[in-house]
């Protein structure tokens, strides 16, 4: 009906099947890293912590 695309409302990236995603907010690297770590070794599979590139913590 109109000319062009409307404006992005999400984004989606493509996650392969069997694999989880957490994603932590609100909460200072060190705290993220820490909780991540615990949760890890009561998982019976293999953790991996990633953060985002250009990653700033909030002040």
């Amino acid at each position: 009906m109109g000319k062009g695309k409307g404006a992005v409302e999400l984004y989606v990236a493509p996650v392969q099947r069997g694999r989880m995603l957490f994603e932590v907010e609100g909460v200072d690297h060190a705290t993220a890293l820490e909780a991540l770590r615990v949760a890890g070794h009561k998982m019976p599979l293999l953790t991996k912590f990633v953060a985002r590139e250009g990653y700033r913590e909030a002040r």
